[in-house]
């Protein structure tokens, strides 16, 4: 057979790739959606989220608590930065609770369920106490700690419930008694149902529902059955319709529900008002600072409606970027709690979750006019440290716990600086220049002595 010119065997075609193949490399959505499975599934993707969602609704929320209190500010003859400065230093605070918090083993965690717990029905004791306790806005469930500064002890009452909760059921599951259901509901509910009943003899419906779906949470972690499920939830309905029907206020807010005049008395002016906010932000919004509303005409602009002033001044944009956030930091959760094989890893990262999607939902829920105004700040966004501690701590639990994941825990003991370190032994003049860890220095020493 007759050779080429050069000697050289005739070069041979590469197989031709199937045509499935090549349109699915040529798409660009099937790349992106390969590419964000693949950032989806990384060991390390729920501990981003809730690190970075986390920070990001909270300095975002000092940005709005900025720009939506300085009227009430100014009107309360305060410095027009009074509430931003105190929100700051709740945030400062929180953010070391958070470390601290995300440093601590599970075991610490546990350790100090039962200790929180008494602390927190300690307080709510004594927000009773003639002398110690006070009212704010007809709720007697605040202690004051002199000067301007007050605590809420019903905040702290949900960071118990879910420590102490989480600890009792992996306790019980550990002994395998979760399959009688007095042990699945005793002393859970009976707890809880203490808890709740401190909160609402100060008037606090808001919490108690918050409190309440903490609870659920726990029992569907656990695997309680249907009926069982029903049962309690049956039980808190009538309780909760007995609190509505004997409080004209709470059924005054029931009634607001779509409002969108408000009506005799002015009895929806608050709900309307924050409909007419989200209304004028548009697209994009008014700009930030731009809120007309915020002049007098919306209550709790900074604290409980702060999602309206965000939806008038960063408009449409603003709130789904929110929304979006809080999506993420949910999402988060619960894949900390499914990926899991510690029971009591699984039932606190679940009962944190819950808490803040369903703190979140019902506030921006009032906020829309779909549920009745239930008195509840946005989790890390509103106006309030008593709020704002408990959270960021629980939000510290979560990124332990996220840390503590076995892939996670090999992703983040394999990173490196860029830049490689030190030899070890010698110093620096005795090792000669500086060599550094780089991709080619890691090769040439890889090679044997017979490689040129």
């Amino acid at each position: 057979m007759p050779s080429s010119r050069t000697s050289r065997p005739p070069a041979r075609r590469a197989p031709k790739r199937p045509s499935g193949d090549r349109s699915s490399q040529e798409n660009p959505v099937a790349r992106f959606v390969t590419r964000a499975r693949r950032a989806w599934d990384r060991p390390l993707t729920a501990y981003y989220l809730i690190l970075g969602g986390s920070l990001l609704i909270t300095v975002l929320g000092l940005v709005m608590v900025y720009s939506a209190s300085q009227i009430t500010a100014l009107q309360m003859s305060l410095p027009g930065s009074y509430f931003f400065r105190k929100q700051f230093l709740a945030a400062s605070l929180g953010a070391l609770l958070l470390l601290l918090a995300s440093r601590m083993p599970v075991k610490l965690h546990r350790a100090l369920a039962y200790p929180i717990l008494a602390g927190a029905v300690c307080l709510l004791v004594l927000v009773q106490v003639p002398g110690i306790g006070m009212a704010v806005n007809g709720n007697q469930n605040w202690i004051s700690l002199g000067g301007s500064f007050q605590i809420q002890p019903s905040e702290f009452g949900k960071l118990a419930l879910v420590l102490w909760g989480a600890d009792l059921i992996a306790r019980k599951q550990d002994k395998r008694l979760l399959a009688q259901w007095k042990h699945m509901l005793v002393p859970l509910v009976p707890v809880t149902f203490m808890l709740l009943g401190l909160i609402m003899l100060g008037g606090d419906m808001g919490t108690t529902i918050i409190l309440t779906a903490i609870l659920f949470g726990l029992l569907w972690l656990a695997g309680a059955p249907t009926r069982l499920f029903a049962g309690v939830l049956t039980v808190a309905l009538v309780l909760g319709a007995i609190a509505i029907e004997t409080s004209p206020h709470r059924l005054n807010r029931l009634a607001c529900i779509g409002a969108t005049d408000p009506g005799p008395k002015d009895i929806c002016w608050q709900g309307v008002h924050g409909i007419y906010a989200l209304a004028s932000g548009g697209i994009f919004g008014s700009g930030l600072g731009a809120s007309v509303e915020k002049w007098g005409q919306l209550p709790e602009a900074h604290t409980d409606f702060i999602f309206a002033v965000t939806g008038e001044e960063l408009g449409l944009a603003g709130t789904l970027s929110v929304l979006a956030l809080f999506a993420a930091l949910g999402y988060a959760g619960i894949r900390v709690a499914g990926r899991t094989e510690d029971p009591f890893v699984r039932y606190a990262a679940g009962g944190v979750t819950t808490w803040i999607t369903a703190q979140a939902v019902i506030n921006i829920g009032a906020v829309l006019g779909l549920l009745p105004i239930a008195g509840v700040p946005l989790p890390l966004f509103s106006y309030g440290g008593s709020a704002l501690l408990p959270t960021m701590f629980a939000i510290g639990l979560l990124i332990a716990f996220a840390r503590d994941e076995p892939g996670a825990r090999a992703a983040l003991a394999l990173r490196q600086p860029r830049f490689g370190r030190k030899r070890a032994g010698g110093s620096v003049s005795d090792r000669g220049p500086r060599r550094w860890n780089t991709m080619r220095r890691r090769a040439s020493v890889a090679r044997s002595s017979g490689e040129r």
